[in-house]
């Protein structure tokens, strides 16, 4: 059973950086989607940024220009670094990856596999 396995979280005053990763075991497929989404108590699921098994990336507006997503060509491992942090950026992230390439990236309902997260915190 595919599982993916989040590191990287931790706390970090306002203006610093932290960079989390994705590892997808046992996922063999070649079109995949994984992306990376955050929670906050009392708030929705929100997403943050998405990448292609073929490079493509999707970044939202909130991070854009601070955060950057990439991954491990060969496997389907994702990372985010997030620079420049905020303490609205304090949640807990998750990552999720998804058969194929079809779908609204930001959606959480079109993934198929999720971790169980990372807490992110960030004091001002």
């Amino acid at each position: 059973q595919v599982q993916l396995v989040e590191s990287g979280g931790g706390s970090v005053q306002a203006g610093g950086s932290l960079k989390l990763s994705c590892a997808a075991s046992k996922y063999t497929g070649v079109f995949y989607r994984m992306g990376w989404f955050r929670q906050a108590p009392g708030k929705e699921r929100e997403a943050v940024a998405a990448i292609r098994s073929d490079g493509s990336t999707s970044v939202a507006d909130s991070v854009k220009g601070r955060f950057t997503i990439s991954r491990d060509g060969a496997e389907a491992t994702v990372y985010l670094q997030m620079n420049s942090l905020k303490p609205e950026d304090t949640a807990m992230y998750y990552c999720a990856l998804r058969h194929g390439f079809g779908g609204d990236w930001s959606a959480p309902g079109i993934y198929n596999y999720w971790g169980q997260g990372t807490q992110v915190t960030v004091s001002s």
